[in-house]
């Protein structure tokens, strides 16, 4: 066999190798980080499975389209520069598809997060009635009471 030929092969066995052993690593350990994302755990289920096959997608789909090289290799050390190069764009594929990935949820989560916490952590206990104007009046502001007044000096002791 020609040294291209096996060049491809090899190329192939390491990217897919790679692509398969990334994308299960990356849904088992991103499991539990997409869990806290959605807190949902159906839903992280479903976007965990979803973002699997868009990675397989995506990166086998690049390293078929990288596998193409029209210049003849007329030694080994040229095959392995040339499978070096190829095999190194595959895992800079990889590496940019998961920061995105993470920086995509970990917007999404601090954006839920916002929302939950613009809520308040209790029901109000009670409602202030407001003064209804009679009309052609303009509404007064309600009158506060004023605490009890204290003389200055030093409080007395107590007994």
């Amino acid at each position: 066999m020609d040294i291209k030929v096996w060049m491809y092969l090899v190329y192939l066995a390491v990217s897919i190798g790679l692509t398969i052993w990334v994308a299960r690593t990356l849904a088992r350990n991103g499991q539990i980080f997409l869990e806290e994302v959605f807190a949902d755990e159906r839903l992280a289920r479903a976007v965990n499975n979803l973002l699997v096959v868009g990675f397989y997608l995506l990166n086998l789909g690049y390293v078929t389209v990288a596998m193409r090289h029209s210049e003849a290799i007329g030694s080994t050390s040229r095959a392995m520069e040339e499978l070096s190069w190829k095999v190194g764009l595959v895992l800079l594929v990889l590496g940019a598809l998961h920061f995105f990935n993470v920086y995509a949820l970990g917007r999404y989560r601090r954006s839920r997060l916002r929302q939950l916490a613009s809520h308040p952590p209790l029901a109000p206990v009670g409602y202030l009635a407001m003064p209804q104007p009679a009309t052609g009046q303009h509404p007064q502001p309600a009158e506060h009471p004023q605490p009890p007044h204290r003389p200055a000096g030093p409080t007395p002791p107590a007994q």
